[in-house]
C-alpha cells in the first residue's frame, strides 16, 4: 500500500518553531536581560499552595501529589494538609530570616479555607499567583471552551472577592489545553509561569494581549527531585547553587537570567530539611549578583529592557 502524495506535506514547516505565540531564537541571538542593581541571576522561588482532595477524579491524569493509596489515603492527604498548616509558615519564616521575596501559587479554592496564611504572605511583602482553582482542575484539549472559560473567570472572581488581583497565572500541574494562554490574558493576567521555554521571560502573543512567560524550572522542582527521584537535601541544594552558579558565569556573554525552584510546603517545609532550605537561601541572599523577585516583578524588568517576543 503506498502512501498518498500530501502524506509528507506539512503546511506549517517553516524556519523555526510552528507557532506564532513567540518567535524562535537561540540564546546567543536573542538581546541580553539587564536585571536591577545589575544582578546576573533573577531567582524566583515560587512556593505551591494547594488543596488535594481524598477523592481526585484523575481525569485527564492525576495531579503530581495525589493520592496514591486506595481510599481513605489519609497519610498522603494529611501530610498535604501539614504543608499549609505548618510547613508554608516554616517557608515564610525562612524567607523574612533571609530577607528574600518569593511568589505564593495559591488555588482559588484556598483563598477563604487559609486566609490566616494569605494574610501572613501578604504582611511579608510577597507576591500571590493565582494556581487554578484546585488540582481537580486541570487544563487540557479535551476541556470543553465555555468549561475552562468559566473556570478561569470563578478564579478570578474568588481572588476578587478577598481583595486580590494576581497577574501571574499557574496552571494546575502546569497543564493547558490550546486556549488557555488566550483565556488567561483575556481574565486580566499577563504573567504565566507554566513555560520553560528559554531562561528569560518571553513575551506571547494572544489576541488579548502579550503574556509574558517567565520560565519556571520543573528539573529543580522540589517534589520531583526529593521525592520522585530520591535524592538527597544535600543534593538538592548543591544542584540549585550549582545552576545559580552557572548562570552568573555566562551573564557576561547571555545577559541576565533566571534561577527558578518551587518551595512546595509539605516538602521543604518539613523540620529536616529546613537546614538544607536555609543554606540555600543564605547563599542567594548574601551573592551580590542574586536579584530575589516575585515573577511579575521579574517579567517586567525583562520586558522593560527586552521588550521584544523572543
Amino acid at each position: 500500500m503506498s502512501l498518498p502524495d500530501d502524506y509528507l506535506i506539512y503546511p506549517h514547516r517553516a524556519y523555526g518553531m510552528d507557532q506564532s505565540l513567540y518567535d524562535w531564537r537561540p540564546a546567543p541571538s536573542r538581546r541580553a536581560v539587564r536585571w536591577p542593581g545589575g544582578a546576573a541571576v533573577a531567582a524566583m522561588m515560587v512556593v505551591p499552595i494547594e488543596h488535594h482532595s481524598l477523592t481526585p477524579p484523575g481525569k485527564p491524569f492525576k495531579h503530581p501529589g495525589a493520592m496514591a493509596t486506595p481510599y481513605p489515603d489519609l497519610r498522603h492527604y494529611t501530610t498535604r494538609d501539614y504543608g499549609n498548616r505548618v510547613g508554608a509558615f516554616r517557608i515564610l519564616d525562612e524567607l523574612a530570616r533571609a530577607g528574600l521575596k518569593a511568589t505564593f501559587a495559591v488555588n482559588a479554592q484556598q483563598v477563604k479555607r487559609l486566609e490566616p496564611l494569605l494574610e501572613a504572605i501578604r504582611a511579608d511583602g510577597h507576591e500571590i499567583a493565582a494556581y487554578g482553582l484546585s488540582p481537580e482542575h486541570i487544563h487540557w484539549s479535551g476541556l470543553e471552551g465555555d468549561v475552562e472559560a468559566a473556570w478561569i473567570d470563578e478564579v478570578r472572581e474568588r481572588f476578587d472577592a478577598v481583595g486580590l488581583r494576581p497577574r501571574a497565572w499557574l496552571s494546575p500541574a502546569r497543564q493547558q489545553s490550546f486556549s488557555t494562554l488566550e483565556l488567561i490574558a483575556r481574565a486580566g493576567f499577563d504573567v504565566c509561569l507554566d513555560w520553560e521555554q528559554d531562561e528569560t521571560p518571553i513575551a506571547m502573543t494572544t489576541p488579548w494581549g502579550v503574556i509574558k512567560a517567565v520560565p519556571l524550572s520543573n528539573e529543580l522542582d522540589d517534589r520531583t527531585l526529593l521525592i520522585d527521584r530520591r535524592q538527597t537535601e544535600d543534593d538538592w541544594a548543591r544542584q540549585i547553587l550549582e545552576a545559580k552558579a552557572y548562570l552568573k558565569s555566562g551573564a557576561e556573554r547571555f545577559g541576565g537570567r533566571v534561577l527558578s525552584f518551587t518551595l512546595t510546603p509539605y516538602v521543604t517545609g518539613q523540620p529536616f530539611r529546613i537546614f538544607d532550605l536555609r543554606r540555600v537561601l543564605g547563599d542567594l541572599a548574601a551573592d551580590a549578583e542574586v536579584w530575589a523577585a516575585g515573577a511579575s516583578e521579574i517579567a517586567d524588568a525583562a520586558m522593560g529592557v527586552a521588550g521584544q517576543t523572543g
